[in-house]
């Protein structure tokens, strides 16, 4: 191995592992099922560590996840169309916090969960991934921008839509309406 190659590998696993987890967390929620997840994010570390040369300055996470976003895009115009993409169940399972200590709090956080995750694959993608990458990857705009590759004023746009849709549904309302009632009571 040169020594380029193994300076390019040490930042690789320095600057851009770290955000493996959000890697993932973004292809799964762009492709709806966590083995299609995967493949997306293997492709996109080989890609990330055959460009680590392209990173520049501090913004690791973001250029990953500008990556993960590319290889979606080039996975799905290979495997199938946008439309076809369906949700796993076990995904929701894993979003449940285990630590929960309440049987009934439990049940109650993951049936939230459950409407959460299913009103969110509802949104058409370009919205789902403004809404990910803030509300779950907890991006700036400026870094949402550059992952989605369109202008800042376009990602507070998609975002205002994405939640205005999620409030516009009918299952999220009914979790919104019962936690108020919770906290009145």
């Amino acid at each position: 191995m040169t020594e380029e190659r193994a300076s390019g590998r040490s930042r690789f696993e320095r600057d851009v592992l770290p955000h493996l987890d959000a890697a993932y967390n973004l292809a799964r929620w762009l492709t709806r099922d966590p083995h299609d997840a995967e493949d997306v994010v293997q492709d996109a570390c080989v890609r990330a560590l055959r460009y680590m040369e392209t990173l520049r300055g501090e913004g690791a996470k973001a250029w990953l996840l500008t990556i993960v976003r590319n290889a979606f895009y080039d996975w799905v115009g290979r495997n199938r169309p946008v439309e076809i993409v369906h949700d796993a169940q076990d995904a929701l399972d894993e979003a449940v916090d285990p630590d929960a200590i309440d049987p009934e709090r439990a049940a109650i956080r993951r049936s939230d969960a459950r409407v959460l995750a299913d009103a969110l694959a509802t949104l058409p993608l370009q919205f789902r991934e403004a809404v990910v990458l803030r509300e779950l990857e907890e991006l700036s705009y400026r870094d949402m921008a550059r992952v989605i590759g369109v202008p800042i004023g376009t990602v507070m746009s998609r975002l205002a839509r994405g939640r205005a849709m999620l409030r516009q549904l009918p299952s999220l309302q009914r979790v919104s309406d019962f936690v108020e009632s919770r906290k009145q009571s």
